[in-house]
């Protein structure tokens, strides 16, 4: 295992007599449980004193028993600090995304507002300008007036950067060259910085805007048009936009439900596999509730609307895409960082070439190149374009901070039953043992016991029997043996299915069947027995099939670097073993709880590991929301996937999963390429400033065309295919 820095290693920062400090990262992101630290410690009976400090992330500890290894005082910290690890980790994660400097929200204008004001700063720029370059009537002109309105927002929001962060910020920067611009007499300047910056701004707002309508369409869960009911039982379609909270619908068969309510009136069979994750149907009666997004197999039915319109996923999650400062990247803070820091090196170039040769062309051409926005606009384009990428392609990405961690990623972890299987019994083994019995008539009987039974075993039976046009016999009502098996009569003969165990418990003797049986559980089906009376008819194998292509997307996530494919599952040791073998798997635990699941992802990110988990976003919450990424698999697209996963793939194609982990590589890619141009060919071009070879206007131009090509070279990625 590599050597990681993990939040709850320890450095001995000294020690002394009967007191030592302690340094860990650890430390720095407690927060409220600080306190409550510090006195569990003390209860330990050789301490006497604990000081933990939340600035410097140490701990003084004063203790009595001086024959204390430094080991031991070490493990009794981190052994005390690991019941908080979840609370620390997200302190961590919180902190890290607290902005530098305050930059324009570049969602907040459409790309018709940008192409507007990019089309009226061409025109001023053909026009003629003021003849008298100096005084009043040159700053009050039509021209020069015009140009400080089009650029006031650049300029308000570099003052504001200097005023609330007391740092500056691009559009200080910005700013400050179009005024020294306009002061100067040159107003052709100041229009050409604003034209180039509003050109490369512009495909940064197309890609977000792009993105938002292709979310938009991914997270559509009902009709666009309704029947709302109105009085005295009429019935109006209307657009969804139309219904609001208390509004009656009325949904029939084969119709998504459009809002989240409770049912008014009718009943009806409903497909919520979409919430639920169960692809058993089940009946919905007057009182109860339903959700948008289901769909009615038959009946009919009139629901009160309680949950309309924005209440709903769609716009939650757009917001938290595009806007949520927990989810920008640690790429993306740092390339803001980055160029908020070598924005004041700007500012001293300036000062240095001016005082050097007194030429104030020299000094402009200082202010008109930096570095931020190449690098600011064309981190946020790629993630954009990334997100944008992933949701045409059924991929649902919360924020770009999952990008990279997914590019980081080594581990991958699976759950089974949904994720690895689709989630569906079939029968895979079928041995008749009663002479002269066909397999029809067999499964005839078995499907008489079971078909009142909606338990899955009992739905492969029945799926078999439908799929092969069998007639179930008449029988008499079941009787259910909680965790054994069921029972009922056809005719006057008593028909048993259930476990090994139950046959033993009515003295039905399983010998003959030995070999079969044992053949079913080494291949890690779960075995069903049948009987008629006190004889064993035969056995049947139920398996949860895998998912096509799943083998071949975990070869892909080992070609992207994952090193470790590990399967949590809460099913049985033999079927987890059985599973993991065949899909030729690093390690496996069975029967385990949702909590373990999460535990389990702890201790491996607590070895440095970083780990994305992939489950079915509704029983594996718990591990969804500990991991690095959690991924939820499936076309399920609600509220409960949405919330516990950081990425949502609606499709049934497990090859969607190596595709975005090789998307977001990409991404970090284009990215450090981007980086790279931008800082090497500004660097050139501040030479060339600062000795003179090129004036202002064309240092303006050079600076933002390379601020246009890095936007572009991340627009790249909207051609990105992630079936590749």
């Amino acid at each position: 295992m590599k050597n990681r820095n993990y939040i709850l290693d320890c450095e001995i920062i000294h020690r002394i007599h009967g007191r030592i400090r302690i340094k860990s990262r650890s430390l720095k992101y407690l927060g409220m449980y600080k306190k409550e630290v510090e006195e569990q410690l003390k209860q330990v009976h050789y301490i006497q004193s604990v000081e933990i400090s939340n600035i410097t992330g140490t701990v003084v500890i004063y203790f009595d028993d001086f024959s204390l290894l430094e080991e031991n005082l070490i493990s009794l910290l981190q052994n005390t600090l690991n019941v908080y690890l979840v609370e620390i980790y997200k302190n961590e994660k919180k902190m890290k995304t607290d902005k530098y400097v305050i930059e324009r929200k570049l969602q907040e204008e459409s790309p018709k507002e940008i192409m507007q004001k990019i089309l009226t700063s061409l025109i001023l720029l053909v026009l003629p300008g003021p003849k008298k370059r100096t005084g009043l009537g040159y700053l009050f002109n039509y021209k020069i007036l015009s140009t400080i309105s089009l650029t006031f927002p650049v300029i308000k929001n570099g003052l504001q950067s200097l005023v609330q962060n007391k740092r500056p910020n691009a559009d200080t920067l910005s700013s400050t060259a179009i005024i020294s611009s306009l002061l100067l007499g040159n107003e052709k300047t100041a229009l050409t910085i604003m034209i180039l910056e509003r050109i490369a701004e512009l495909l940064t707002v197309y890609t977000i805007k792009k993105t938002r309508g292709v979310i938009k369409d991914m997270l559509s869960v009902g009709e666009s048009y309704v029947w709302k009911q109105i009085d005295n039982g009429v019935v109006k379609k209307v657009s969804i936009d139309e219904i609001v909270k208390g509004d009656s619908v009325l949904v029939q068969t084969g119709e998504k439900i459009s809002v989240d309510g409770v049912i008014e009136r009718g009943s009806a069979v409903i497909d919520q596999s979409s919430i639920t994750g169960e692809y058993m149907p089940v009946t919905k009666k007057t009182g109860e509730e339903v959700f948008a997004g289901t769909i009615i197999k038959s009946g009919s039915i009139t629901v009160k609307a309680e949950k309309v319109g924005d209440e709903r996923t769609v716009s939650r999650i757009i917001k938290l895409v595009e806007d949520a400062s927990f989810n920008k990247a640690d790429i993306q803070s740092y390339a803001d960082t980055f160029s908020a820091q070598l924005i004041p090196l700007n500012f001293l170039l300036a000062g240095i070439v001016y005082f050097s040769t007194r030429n104030v062309q020299k000094a402009l051409s200082m202010l008109v190149i930096d570095y931020s926005c190449g690098i600011r606009l064309s981190t946020a384009t790629a993630f954009s374009a990334a997100i944008n990428t992933a949701a045409k392609n059924g991929i649902l990405i919360k924020g770009s901070n999952y990008l990279e961690e997914l590019s980081k990623s080594d581990t991958v972890i699976f759950d089974k039953t949904g994720t690895i299987t689709e989630g569906k019994p079939k029968i895979q083994t079928l041995q008749v043992l009663e002479k002269n019995m066909k397999e029809d008539e067999f499964l005839a009987f078995a499907a008489a016991a079971e078909e009142t039974s909606s338990h899955p075993l009992a739905v492969a039976i029945l799926n078999e029997v439908k799929n092969r046009g069998i007639k179930i016999p008449e029988h008499k009502d079941t009787e259910v043996k909680i965790s054994r098996g069921i029972e009922t009569f056809v005719n006057d003969d008593v028909i048993r299915v259930g476990s090994k165990k139950y046959m033993k418990e009515n003295d039905i003797y399983t010998d003959n069947a030995s070999d079969v049986i044992k053949g079913i559980l080494n291949r890690g089906e779960i075995l069903i027995c049948v009987a008629k009376n006190t004889n064993l008819i035969g056995v049947i194998g139920v398996s949860d099939p895998p998912r096509e292509n799943i083998k071949k997307a975990m070869n892909r996530l080992r070609y992207h670097g994952i090193d470790d494919i590990v399967l949590l599952t809460g099913d049985l040791r033999q079927q987890a073993e059985t599973i993991a073998s065949r899909m030729s798997m690093d390690r496996y635990e069975s029967e385990l709880l949702p909590e373990d699941k999460a535990k389990d992802i702890l201790k491996f990110q607590s070895i440095g590991s970083k780990v994305i988990m992939i489950g079915d976003g509704i029983n594996d919450a718990p591990a969804l929301s500990y991991a690095d990424v959690g991924i939820a698999l499936g076309s399920s697209k609600t509220d409960v996937a949405m919330e516990a996963a950081d990425v949502t793939i609606t499709s049934d194609d497990p090859l969607l999963i190596p595709g975005v982990v090789g998307l977001a590589k990409k991404t970090i890619k284009i990215i450090k390429e981007n980086f790279t141009m931008a800082i090497g060919i500004n660097s050139f071009a501040l030479v060339l400033g600062a000795t003179g070879m090129i004036p202002a206007i064309y240092s303006s131009i050079l600076h933002n065309s390379i601020t246009i090509l890095v936007v572009g070279n991340s627009l790249r990625l909207l051609k990105y295919n992630v079936n590749k």
